[in-house]
């Protein structure tokens, strides 16, 4: 897979892209990563990138032309420009971008791009979340990372992708390594049975509960599309919607 990221600041990326899972992943070639100095394609003898917005007010706006010249190249591929007026970034996103073959991310910056530029040559706009940060960089390497942990042969274990949180809609439940006991607090002794169904049974519940806890919305979309009850008693955490409950006329 191809990655290519459109940046004012080339050098944000030194690290990032060369440590850990990315890192891993470039020098198996298993993603090519294409650093896009946009002020390579700057206006004039300063290379200007940016300029005041029209009508007023406060800031920089990016540039068309800087912006088009650097991504007319790249119309192949699938353009996503970082801003906080997108959409905000999923799971469901990574998972779709991990199969486009060629991803560009642009990253903006001062107080956006010309709308031009998203109207002509972008594909989706997708934001980290409901805050604003100085630029798109961070988001970019958020993304990247996100999607080259989805390639084949990037994970050594493709289970623990399968397992973690936001598949199936839930939050992953706690997880517990040695020892057993650390300065009286115990791990759950259910994990340490070896009864492998309980434990199921048990990873289920504690799913449901850290998700209803932590991220209702998420919990109730999980409930009204699986169509079960949540019962905190029951050792899934699950009561079927069409099972265990009370007849009031039995």
């Amino acid at each position: 897979m191809r990655i290519s990221i459109v940046t004012l600041f080339p050098e944000f990326f030194d690290s990032p892209l060369r440590v850990s899972i990315v890192g891993r992943a470039v020098d198996a070639g298993l993603v090519d990563i294409d650093i896009v100095d946009l002020r390579a394609h700057g206006l004039g003898p300063h290379r200007q990138v940016d300029d005041a917005p029209f009508g007023g007010g406060p800031g920089m706006v990016m540039m068309i032309e800087p912006l088009a010249d650097a991504l007319d190249p790249l119309e192949s591929s699938h353009r996503v420009l970082l801003t906080p007026g997108g959409s905000r970034l999923s799971q469901d996103h990574l998972d779709r971008w991990s199969s486009v073959g060629h991803l560009t991310l642009v990253c903006g910056r001062f107080e956006g791009v010309d709308e031009r530029v998203a109207e002509r040559f972008i594909d989706e706009q997708v934001s980290l979340g409901d805050f604003v940060i100085a630029g798109g960089e961070a988001v970019a390497t958020a993304i990247v990372e996100g999607v080259a942990r989805l390639l084949p042969g990037v994970v050594g274990n493709p289970e623990s992708i399968e397992r973690e949180s936001f598949r199936g809609g839930l939050l992953e439940e706690p997880q517990y390594t040695r020892p057993s006991e650390f300065r009286g607090w115990s791990v759950p002794e259910i994990l340490l049975s070896g009864d492998h169904g309980r434990i199921d049974e048990w990873r289920r519940s504690q799913q449901l509960e850290r998700t209803r806890q932590c991220r209702p919305d998420l919990f109730e979309e999980f409930v009204v599309a699986s169509g079960d009850e949540y019962d905190p008693a029951a050792p899934d955490g699950r009561r079927r919607s069409s099972e265990g409950i009370p007849d009031e006329h039995a």
